[in-house]
């Protein structure tokens, strides 16, 4: 199996501890120096980067959360003057203010380390065409993949999101190998490929680096039987890195977290409390090598659990499980991180009073579907049809603008939404195997 850098990669564990704490403890130093956010929260919590001598000691620094970022925006949780800062990315900012992160040249070289470990891990070499079909801006996907595959030497096509009957004809007619996009687009390709009539096995491609939305192994199932490839999982926070945190190597046994970079940690998210290897609960990721925008103790919402024995690959670096749920209820549809929050803010009337609804997705035609019930009171239901016609378009309207990906919303009767003890049950994700 594959290994780009043998020496990082398979230290003792004993090694990697050692490497972290020192680089722990050049972080904390330089976030308590240099951003004023962890100033603040050091000197709240009296301590001081001198109290870390351990990586139990790690405990005693505050979380980081996705709000702190919201408050610190643009660029309050920068370490480094802007000018110092070469590339800026940020979240969609789909349930509010985006989150801003930037990154030295220093830190653009990680990042194209990073990515290059994980796709060399799956499989990809500079023998490979790679066709990156995630959307390019904004959003680190893309770039990150991009900058990877050109580390290793492979070549590169960046196709962008859309066009599928063009992506088809340029995997078929470019002898594209490797192919980078969400699940959800994998399958529409899948499914354009037999529109036009192209047995995916006289193609050339053999891997799909799949990312940006939850899947589950009967998804990877369906789209290597459909492309004829090897459906590879990598995992990546644009608030952390991007691509290049994590991802599977050919023994598909977890996602390898590059640990030289990362400190991982799974905590229990209501008491907070570290939880022991093996354990499920929410991640939480101090970057270690961050110049421009340096994190600690940054909860990410997703559930996971580790893994730190050997694996078969010979990689010592430890390994998360699949991310499938999350602490909040955000579900991920086509890459948009979306809650319940967004959605009541939107159905919210101005006495204050909050309907009933229901979030739905599921995957039709090879995409994710999304869907918004809304019980509309008694009296509503005796007005014209014009009228629940123009609430329905209204607010078809006012959801899309507002969480970024299209959406349908069916208008239903009172009490005709499941309920379970009282209550309704905000999000049902049917690609997960939920049920209402």
């Amino acid at each position: 199996m594959l290994i780009r850098n043998q020496e990082l990669e398979t230290l003792s564990r004993s090694d990697i501890r050692q490497l972290q704490l020192e680089r722990l403890q050049a972080i904390v130093f330089r976030c308590y120096k240099n951003v004023s956010f962890y100033k603040k929260k050091f000197d709240e919590a009296k301590i001081s980067p001198d109290d870390i001598q351990s990586l139990d000691d790690l405990k005693k620094l505050p979380f980081t959360t996705k709000a702190d970022l919201r408050d610190s925006y643009p660029y309050g949780m920068f370490a480094v003057p802007l000018r110092e800062i070469v590339r800026i990315h940020s979240s969609s900012g789909a349930t509010g203010l985006p989150t801003v992160v930037g990154y030295t040249g220093n830190d653009l070289k990680n990042w194209c380390d990073l990515c290059a470990r994980i796709m060399y891990a799956a499989g990809v070499t500079r023998d490979d065409v790679v066709q990156i079909a995630f959307d390019y801006g904004i959003f680190t996907g893309a770039f990150g993949l991009h900058q990877g595959a050109e580390r290793i030497g492979a070549s590169v096509i960046p196709t962008s999101v859309g066009h599928t009957e063009r992506q088809v004809k340029i995997i078929q007619d470019y002898k594209t190998t490797v192919l980078a996009c969400t699940p959800s687009y994998a399958l529409t390709i899948a499914e354009k490929m037999s529109e036009m009539g192209i047995d995916p096995k006289s193609l050339n491609l053999k891997v799909g680096l799949i990312g940006a939305e939850p899947w589950s192994e009967a998804i990877r199932g369906e789209i290597e039987t459909k492309l004829s490839i090897k459906a590879m999982d990598n995992y990546g926070l644009s608030e952390i890195l991007g691509p290049g945190l994590a991802g599977e190597c050919e023994a598909r046994n977890g996602l390898h977290i590059q640990e030289d970079h990362f400190i991982v940690e799974v905590i229990d998210p209501e008491t907070f409390e570290v939880l022991p290897v093996g354990a499920e609960g929410e991640l939480v990721f101090t970057t270690l090598t961050k110049e421009g925008f340096p994190l600690l103790r940054y909860r990410t919402g997703d559930l996971s659990r580790i893994d730190d024995s050997p694996c078969a690959c010979g990689r010592t670096l430890a390994r998360m499980s699949r991310v499938f749920h999350r602490t909040d209820d955000v579900i991920v549809v086509r890459g948009v991180n979306i809650s319940p929050s967004q959605v009541e803010a939107i159905l919210r009337k101005p006495d204050g009073n909050l309907p009933e609804y229901q979030i739905i997705v599921d995957t039709k035609d090879a995409n994710d579907a999304l869907e918004v019930l809304v019980e509309v009171s008694e009296d509503l239901f005796v007005d014209e049809m014009r009228q629940l016609r123009e609430l329905h378009l209204n607010l078809e309207k006012k959801v899309h603008a507002a969480l970024g990906v299209k959406v349908k919303v069916r208008l239903v009767e009172p009490r005709s939404i499941p309920t379970k003890d009282g209550k309704v049950k905000r999000v049902v994700d049917l690609r997960r195997g939920d049920s209402q």
